[in-house]
């Protein structure tokens, strides 16, 4: 089984790409994002850390929900709370990712696991995936996306890239680039192209 992550700036649309992949036999995605929501729920030991962390801040309620609304203009308007709370669920993410590798590897039913997640390169997923995959969109294609598709304005994408990494980052660490510039079916042709190499059979 080939484990692989696959990242690119905020806009690159890599939703696509990871839906084409779920749909093919022998492939699971995982979204770290979507993984970090249910660390955070009632029950977990996440969940008991942040309600240490932000007892103050009335983002919990008395049975352990979370408003993620109040949750969000609190690490939005506090750096240092933002950082605890990236301390306390980025590694609780990646113990459960390695823990789901392993098995999956262990079971060797699947061909590929992919994980997606916008830090995969920060988080030194580099160490725990068999290759990475880069989701290339240029920053100007990327800001008419964002500006359309989520009502954006042009300040807050530029903020967005200035706090992403760049793009000879992004193709340093890895190893497949998928040019996402043209059609969607000229970005799913490359896709296919990638996972149909016979390396990805082995």
């Amino acid at each position: 089984m080939k484990f692989i992550g696959i990242t690119g700036g905020v806009g690159a649309g890599k939703t696509e790409i990871l839906n084409y992949l779920s749909a093919q036999d022998g492939i699971k995605v995982m979204l770290a994002d979507e993984i970090a929501h249910d660390l955070m729920e009632k029950g977990t030991k996440c969940n008991l850390k942040l309600q240490e962390l932000f007892k103050e801040d009335a983002v919990f309620d008395a049975e352990g929900n979370i408003n993620r609304n109040r949750m969000a203009e609190v690490i939005f308007s506090d750096e240092k709370k933002r950082e605890a709370l990236n301390l306390i669920v980025h590694p609780a993410v990646k113990e459960y990712v390695t823990e789901v590798a392993k098995k999956e590897k262990e079971a060797g039913k699947l061909r590929i696991l992919v994980l997606e997640a916008a830090l995969l390169i920060e988080e030194g997923y580099d160490k725990i995936c068999d290759e990475l995959w880069y989701i290339y969109t240029s920053e100007e294609n990327r800001k008419i996306r964002l500006m359309k598709n989520r009502g954006y304005s042009e300040e807050k994408v530029r903020n967005i890239f200035e706090s992403q990494l760049k793009e000879e980052e992004y193709r340093r660490f890895c190893k497949i680039v998928i040019d996402n510039n043209g059609t969607k079916d000229e970005t799913l042709r490359q896709v296919a192209e990638v996972i149909n190499r016979k390396e990805y059979f082995a």
